[in-house]
């Protein structure tokens, strides 16, 4: 077998195709000589035992061959990436030099902050309290620390939840000297920026409805921070039955009866403050939630049972529209002032609503009533008659012959619009609006 030295010899040199070749060509003389019949059997089985070591000695060739250009191009990439990577220029400094960074706090919630410098937004009052008509601040601050080197541009916005529930809504939206106002409260916002970080917001001329959380959100780039305010009105809460007796009231016609009457649907919280200031009601009514609710200060058989303890009950959710029950209405301070019209005789509902037009004012609203009694301590022992076809009575200081040994005020119902009463006349404050 002349031809494994040769093939051994160009192995040692790397001479891929002429190892091939030679392969080739000997497999070709072998096959050749077999079936001529000259070789012999002992050739024969040195044949067949040498072929598979060829193979294999082929293969890694090859493989050796294709790790090599691997190698080579690795090494290419690596090179290119070092050369490009020192002559590519520097990238320059982001215009606010913040750089942010997710890490974990103790517990357990990613936060966003700045490398370096981060936002804060602050409130120095949770709550505020203030009456219809008034104005009322609500705090927000914001700063950085540490200190900028130079004053930032933020957008600065409020937003509002009523506190009868719905949706958040957009009050002020600010950018620098700029603003815009929404909705209902278009030209009666304002931030005060009385001071760097200054975002107050002064609400004027409040209305019944204005209470609820407000946020404060401060953003700048991709922070923002917030804080929320709640705004509470002083008032009164009075429960309200139709004209035709107890519950008959449905929640949309609980709405409408309450705004007919100087006032708006009280919320839970407004009825909690009530009941703690000694309301007393066993008849249930709709607040502004939806729910169904009383407040019993005295425990009784007929309100939930004597032996539970007092407070506001509260019905399961019902459905707002087949449902029919009273209502708890909230009125605030009024712009004007509630009066006993003197008169020299008394006067059916006609003549009550005539009389108070000619002394320059109107008949007065159930709510206009009990805020009298309420903010200025109107104090009258003469039924009169109202607005809604109701005859009421307002008392600061109970005594004989004036009702019940408790302040409040005092109901004779809705008698027939023909009877004979007083009258309670309300005149608006102009120099007030």
């Amino acid at each position: 077998m002349p031809y494994l030295p040769q093939l051994a010899q160009r192995d040692t040199h790397g001479d891929v195709s002429s190892s091939l070749m030679t392969v080739l060509k000997n497999q070709s003389s072998s096959t050749t000589r077999h079936s001529s019949g000259r070789s012999s059997p002992t050739s024969d089985l040195s044949h067949e035992v040498e072929k598979p070591r060829r193979q294999f000695r082929g293969l890694r060739i090859v493989q050796t061959l294709l790790m090599m250009i691997w190698c080579f191009q690795t090494v290419l990439l690596f090179i290119a990436h070092l050369v490009l990577s020192d002559w590519a220029p520097a990238a320059p400094p982001t215009q606010n030099s913040f750089f942010y960074s997710d890490y974990l706090n103790e517990s357990g919630n990613n936060e966003l902050h700045f490398i370096g410098m981060k936002l804060y937004v602050d409130s120095a009052e949770q709550s505020v309290l203030s009456v219809r008509g008034g104005n009322a601040t609500l705090q927000c601050r914001f700063w950085y620390e540490p200190v900028p080197s130079s004053p930032r541009e933020v957008r600065v916005k409020w937003s509002w939840l009523p506190a009868a529930g719905g949706q958040e809504t957009d009050v002020i939206v600010a950018f620098g000297t700029r603003f815009r106002s929404f909705g209902d409260f278009r030209g009666r916002v304002q931030l005060r920026q009385d001071f760097p970080g200054d975002a107050a917001l002064v609400l004027n001329k409040l209305w019944l409805n204005d209470t609820g959380r407000y946020r404060c959100t401060v953003v700048d780039g991709l922070e923002d921070q917030s804080a929320v305010v709640h705004l509470e009105l002083q008032g009164v809460v009075f429960p309200y039955q139709h004209p035709h007796g107890r519950y008959h009231l449905s929640f949309l016609g609980a709405q409408q009866a309450c705004k007919e009457q100087d006032s708006t649907v009280a919320t839970i919280t407004q009825l909690f403050q009530c009941w703690k200031e000694g309301m007393n009601w066993c008849n249930a009514g709709w607040l502004a939630d939806g729910t169904v609710q009383y407040p019993i200060t005295q425990s009784r058989e007929p309100c939930g049972g004597a032996r539970l303890a007092p407070g506001v009950r509260r019905y399961d959710r019902l459905h707002l529209y087949p449902n029919h029950y009273d209502v708890f209405c909230f009125s605030s301070l009024l712009q004007g002032r509630v009066y006993y019209l003197q008169s020299s005789h008394k006067m059916n509902l006609t003549e009550a609503q005539h009389a108070c037009q000619e002394d320059g004012a109107e008949i007065a609203k159930v709510g206009q009533l009990y805020s009298a009694w309420k903010f200025t301590g109107l104090d009258r022992c003469d039924a009169g008659w109202l607005a809604d076809g109701s005859v009421r009575y307002p008392i600061t200081r109970p005594r004989s012959n004036c009702g019940p040994s408790e302040p409040g005020v005092r109901s004779f119902g809705f008698p027939p619009p023909q009877h004979k009463h007083g009258v309670y006349c309300y005149k608006l404050d102009t120099e007030r609006v």
